[in-house]
């Protein structure tokens, strides 16, 4: 692994673990084991644009994970339960669910920065964009898709955040026989 995608992968982890204003450039530079020089050379113009790359990153994880999902089942409902068996495993097995969450990072920073901003709506969108497109191979109406998708993007996010917060895959498992009911 290239210095560049350890710096990416090492200041993701800690992000979504502490907070992107809890974690320092010193913290940073010592879990990745590099010089501050090296540091400004993959990122000239600092912290927010590793946010940035990150966010960036997280995107295309969770868009290939979910895409990969979508690609294995035939209806909406199949695929969207297969990613909240995922993410259930995910908490049941490591008491947390690190890799699909930013949430911590949109609301610490989403009001900060216009830039981060809208690195997180990009990854909202591509996700609803996804959902979208499968309601669509379901035959939805073309003018509930986009609120479907919205909707069901902010169920599983808020299913995330409630899990973490509770200490618990319960949100997800309700999310789940609810979502399933009514997809």
């Amino acid at each position: 692994m290239d210095t560049k995608t350890y710096i990416i992968e090492t200041a993701t982890s800690l992000f979504q673990k502490k907070g992107y204003m809890t974690v320092g450039l010193t913290e940073l530079l010592q879990a990745c084991d590099i010089s501050k020089g090296a540091f400004y050379h993959h990122f000239p113009l600092g912290k927010e644009q590793l946010l940035i790359t990150c966010l960036e990153a997280l995107n295309d994880m969770i868009s290939q994970d979910m895409q990969s999902i979508f690609d294995t089942y035939d209806t909406t409902r199949e695929a969207l339960l297969a990613v909240l068996d995922k993410l259930i495993d995910a908490y049941d097995t490591e008491g947390t669910i690190v890799g699909y969450t930013f949430t911590s990072i949109v609301s610490e920073m989403g009001s900060l920065s216009e830039n981060v901003r809208i690195a997180c709506e990009r990854v909202y969108e591509r996700i609803e964009q996804m959902i979208a497109h499968k309601l669509e191979q379901d035959g939805l109406a073309a003018d509930e898709i986009r609120q479907r998708a919205l909707l069901i993007t902010a169920t599983i996010e808020g299913g995330i955040v409630l899990s973490l917060t509770k200490k618990t895959s319960r949100p997800l498992h309700i999310i789940s026989q609810q979502l399933g009911q009514i997809i």
